[in-house]
């Protein structure tokens, strides 16, 4: 378990599972193209140039509210697309507990986008039924990004198993905590206390946000899926193949990136697996972690 102190604000990493590979959704990261990246070793990629990746929620704790950003695959939900993540069964809850995080003393459950593997905890399987897992927080949604998984407004050429996939997503992770009440539909730059704030990082979904930190003049950036591996801080070019827009994705990139460069905010990755978080600095006409 990692934490970084911004301010009078503690992020903490809580890992639901890691893996190594995705090189169908990365297509352009191959071995031979990663290899050469040496800052990428031997956190980021194995010795054979495959690339290691984790699945992770962030506790962000303020003076004034306690919040999950991203909550993982999830347990017993079914995902026949992904085997490694079909019906899944971690200790993840029992850790989030371990590590004195109550389910009940959420706050906010922050989602980045509604992905499968962002959303799974937000709801708990008890007596065959989808339960709110955070009872008392309220589930922060951008709203063009539910309305567009919600109204099912995929495109005729998105692959099916996609849009099947939205669909499970919206059934066991969505619409029973909109039936009890507790999601908010949010603007892009939605304000949520005086430290954290939403920011606009479009392209890997329609209403894909990240979430910026500051506290005491120091700065932190929760990354959501707008960059899924540092390579393509090396590579902001390269998109994954699930990209809503993968020319917005770069472009989104390209833009943040160089707004982050040589700055003091400290980028924690979402699927970043350890040590997680750095800073990004220039390397020519593109960038590279400092960690």
């Amino acid at each position: 378990m990692q934490s970084w102190q911004i301010g009078d604000v503690t992020i903490t990493q809580l890992v639901e599972l890691t893996f190594e590979g995705l090189d169908a959704f990365l297509p352009d990261a191959t071995p031979e193209a990663v290899l050469p990246i040496d800052w990428l070793k031997p956190d980021f990629i194995t010795p054979e140039g495959v690339l290691r990746f984790s699945i992770h929620a962030l506790v962000i704790e303020t003076p004034t509210k306690r919040i999950i950003v991203d909550t993982c695959v999830g347990n017993d939900k079914p995902r026949e697309t992904f085997p490694d993540w079909h019906m899944l069964q971690t200790s993840f809850l029992d850790d989030l507990k371990s590590a004195g995080f109550t389910p009940e003393s959420f706050d906010v459950v922050l989602c980045t986008h509604l992905h499968l593997d962002h959303v799974g905890w937000n709801t708990t399987l008890i007596n065959g039924e989808w339960q709110p897992t955070f009872p008392n927080a309220r589930y922060l949604i951008e709203r063009t990004e539910f309305d567009y998984v919600h109204d099912e407004a995929e495109a005729d050429d998105v692959e099916q198993w996609l849009k099947d996939s939205n669909r499970a997503v919206l059934a066991d992770s969505i619409t029973p905590v909109m039936a009890a009440g507790l999601v908010d539909l949010v603007t892009n730059q939605h304000q949520i206390c005086e430290e954290v704030c939403l920011i606009p990082t479009p392209g890997h979904t329609i209403g894909h946000v990240s979430v910026s930190i500051e506290s005491k003049g120091e700065l932190a950036l929760i990354t959501g899926d707008f960059v899924h591996h540092p390579c393509q801080l090396a590579h902001p070019e390269w998109s994954v193949t699930t990209d809503y827009d993968p020319a917005q994705s770069v472009t989104t990139r390209e833009t943040i990136f160089s707004d982050l460069a040589d700055s003091p905010r400290l980028v924690i990755g979402t699927h970043w697996p350890v040590p997680t978080a750095g800073l990004v600095v220039r390397e020519g006409n593109v960038y590279r972690l400092k960690y």
